[in-house]
């Protein structure tokens, strides 16, 4: 067994490239040893940006002799077969092996040396590679044959022990030797191989392990901030960036002016990350400091002054293009930012982004008016409760009005992740209410797992109304999530109505919700001049969105809770029932069947649910029309089986309950009556519990069937020779299982 080193070197592998070209690399060496049988033990990549680097430990020095056998026909089979597997083979019949009236063709293969194996792999690896962008370079580039690199490649170490394995590909021979740190070492190192190769370009300022250079500028760069006595404001991101823009890093911290401070800090924070790969510094009190973390690739005479410096300027010269865009920006109020949105397309078939503004600041006023969003209790203090809706109602609709105007800001064109933040800041800058600002800064929330979910009722009104406009805007045109693609991030946009639905408990009917969101949209697509067939898809398109998005509201919902650690198949029960279109009053009920189900009770009424379903499926005894049940294979009741079915009047309640229950003409056994009298309370306590959404209270008065159902299947015979017996048990069990049924469909619970 020996150790492997290969080393790629070229001309600098950008820093968001490196960690897939390590997997990629990987990946590609343990298939070209696959591929001729070799196996190794631990595998070691790193990069610089200079070079890639594998060490395989133990590799054995050849691969392992095999012997192959391929089936051929019967020894029987006509002579054309033979011949045709003696011509695929390349052997001849004395050659083959028969058995068991078979023929057989055996080939034995001997072991190859590993460096010999080593020696073609590198080649087709290196030609292999899946560079997100590549180029050729050279005389050879102007053949799309030539050899492709990420950048120009230009040497190769391939060492197996302290032997060289021998290799070529574009004119790139494979030796001992390999380059230093660009900076502070001239000529070459000779590497002996795997086990002294870190140390020798250690020696030669290059710290070949990225995860170590990573520990570097994250440690240095903290020391540095500490050392001024600030604190560095940690981004892993950047790590990553400038470990993999050096081989040698030196984080150094520098100054800017304090007149930059007057910029809005993430922007001088974006400003410094996503254009000079800078650490920003916080002070003691958490504001923004004047002082930036650069790292540098070399250790300078002068401690890094000059780089400090050089830096500086360049830094200055981005923030003052920043503060640039944040005066200009500040000369015109949003309302005026707001009229050039027209100019902006949303989709082809939504129109621009002012017209979505005018259907979220309508739908945003209308969460707030039917009272779906409410005040917080100590918004309007002194005032009635309709001249506190009605104020909550004009913010969220001014707030929803102007949350799109910074999009043709000139601080949000420079950085577009600024989206809504900007906003927040022109709209706090020219006087407006602080709910507005908020919301407007806001409104894109929560933008994934995790973010924070806004709780403020403007904030709210306004984020729910972006939400569900652009989900109603997108099942209208057909534009649905398929598979992995959701171009139009309308599964983020579910999750964060569910967020925001739950986390504020607000209560609305997503049928009303998606009708009214649909309202808007009616009244900007339809015109007179619409034509019949084009009316008639557009109504067609409107009542599938009825039926699809509140699918894709379900399954969006079981992907949260499984998250949550609620069980998908309790969703699917609650759903099951129908008709339930509030999302906080169906959590409930989930929540509660949770707990229940997982209790002894639970699991054994689930048990008794479950085989009193059987037996009348076995019966095909049809449900209860009075019991919310239709039961399998039978077809749904119209109120014309049973005149009583949709009589409401309550002096008839008495003989309703007489049809749905008839008497028994028999005298019942005691586990049958006790049954009975169990479901005679349970019943009503279940259906008040349910009206007052306590469900709760509703798993527990299920619970006291459980004792009864239990003692029923021990002691009473369903299926009575006597034809009455018979039918009345099996209305009973029907009733048991219409009972359990005005809580979830047990049946889709699994268990």
């Amino acid at each position: 067994m020996t150790d492997f080193l290969l080393e790629l070197r070229s001309e600098e592998i950008p820093a968001r490239m490196q960690a897939g070209a390590r997997a990629d690399l990987e990946k590609l060496f343990r298939k070209q040893l696959d591929a001729a049988g070799l196996k190794a033990g631990e595998i070691t990549v790193w990069s610089t940006p200079r070079r890639l680097a594998l060490i395989a430990r133990d590799l054995p020095l050849a691969t392992e002799a095999v012997s192959e056998e391929t089936k051929g026909p019967k020894t029987s089979a006509p002579e054309q077969a033979l011949e045709g597997f003696l011509r695929k083979t390349g052997l001849t019949k004395d050659q083959l092996t028969e058995r068991d009236g078979v023929w057989f063709a055996v080939t034995e293969k001997p072991g190859r040396a590993t460096k010999d194996v080593l020696a073609e792999a590198i080649p087709a690896i290196i030609r292999a590679f899946p560079w997100p962008k590549s180029q050729r370079w050279g005389a050879a580039s102007l053949s799309t044959e030539s050899l492709r690199w990420v950048r120009p490649l230009s040497g190769i170490v391939a060492i197996l022990g302290e032997d060289l394995v021998e290799c070529e590909i574009g004119g790139i021979k494979s030796g001992y030797a390999t380059l230093g740190h660009r900076f502070h070492h001239a000529g070459e190192i000779t590497i002996g191989g795997a086990s002294d190769y870190a140390e020798k370009l250690r020696a030669c300022h290059v710290i070949v392990d990225h995860v170590e250079r990573e520990a570097l500028v994250r440690e240095k760069a903290k020391a540095a901030a500490e050392a001024a006595g600030l604190v560095l404001v940690e981004d892993e991101g950047l790590v990553i960036e400038n470990a993999g823009l050096t081989e040698w890093p030196v984080p150094l911290l520098g100054r800017f002016d304090e007149a930059f401070l007057d910029v809005p800090p993430e922007v001088i924070q974006l400003t410094a990350r996503v254009n000079q790969k800078y650490f920003i510094c916080r002070d003691s009190a958490g504001k923004l400091a004047n002082a930036f973390v650069c790292t540098a690739n070399i250790e300078a005479k002068d401690g890094g002054a000059a780089i400090v410096d050089g830096n500086r300027k360049v830094l200055a010269a981005r923030l003052s293009d920043a503060r640039f865009f944040w005066e200009q920006d500040n000369k015109k109020p949003l309302a005026e930012q707001a009229q050039k949105l027209s100019r902006i397309t949303f989709h082809e078939k939504l129109g621009t982004v002012a017209d979505k503004v005018e259907r979220v600041a309508k739908l945003a006023r209308w969460l707030v008016e039917e009272a779906i969003v409410k005040p917080s209790p100590l918004e309007g203090r002194g005032l009635g409760e309709g001249e506190v809706r009605a104020a909550l109602a004009d913010q969220a609709e001014l707030a929803a009005r102007l949350c799109k105007a910074d999009l043709v800001t000139e601080m949000v064109g420079e950085f577009p992740e600024l989206q809504g933040l900007m906003g927040g800041y022109y709209a706090r800058a020219e006087g407006l209410p602080d709910n507005v600002a908020d919301a407007i800064r806001d409104h894109y929330k929560p933008v994934g797992q995790g973010d924070e979910v806004p709780t403020a009722p403007v904030t709210v009104a306004v984020a729910l109304a972006d939400k569900l406009d652009t989900l109603v805007g997108f099942f209208l045109i057909d534009q649905r999530p398929t598979g992995s693609r959701d171009p139009f991030a309308l599964r983020r946009a579910a999750l964060g109505v569910l967020e925001l639905l739950n986390r504020g408990s607000l209560r609305v009917s997503m049928w009303k919700a998606i009708a009214k969101a649909l309202a808007g949209f009616t009244k900007q697509l339809v015109s007179d001049d619409m034509s019949e067939a084009s009316y008639e898809a557009f109504q067609t398109n409107q009542k599938a969105v009825f039926t699809t998005l509140p699918d894709f509201f379900a399954d969006r919902l079981k992907v949260q809770q499984r998250e949550a650690g609620v069980r998908h198949d309790l969703i699917d029960a609650v759903f099951a029932l129908g008709g339930e279109d509030d999302l906080v009053r169906l959590l409930a009920r989930v929540h509660a069947l949770q707990a229940f189900v997982g209790t002894e009770d639970g699991a054994n009424l689930l048990a008794g649910y479950k085989r009193a379903a059987n037996i009348l499926k076995k019966e095909g005894f049809a449900a209860n029309p009075n019991a919310g049940s239709e039961g399998e294979g039978v077809v749904p009741p119209t109120g014309e089986e049973d005149p009583l079915v949709l009589v409401d009047d309550p002096a008839l309640e008495g003989v309703a309950a007489q049809f749905a229950h008839p008497e028994c003409n028999y005298a019942r056994e005691p586990a049958e009556q006790a049954l009975v009298d169990a479901l005679n309370s349970a019943e009503p306590q279940a259906t008040g519990a349910i009206a007052a959404e306590d469900f709760t209270a509703a798993m527990a008065a299920l619970a006291t069937l459980r004792g009864p159902i239990d003692a029923f299947f021990d002691q009473v015979t369903v299926n009575d020779a006597d034809a009455n017996k018979r039918t009345s048990r099996l209305s009973l069990l029907d009733r048991f299982r219409a009972a359990v049924h005005k809580v979830a469909d047990f049946s889709r619970i699994e268990g």
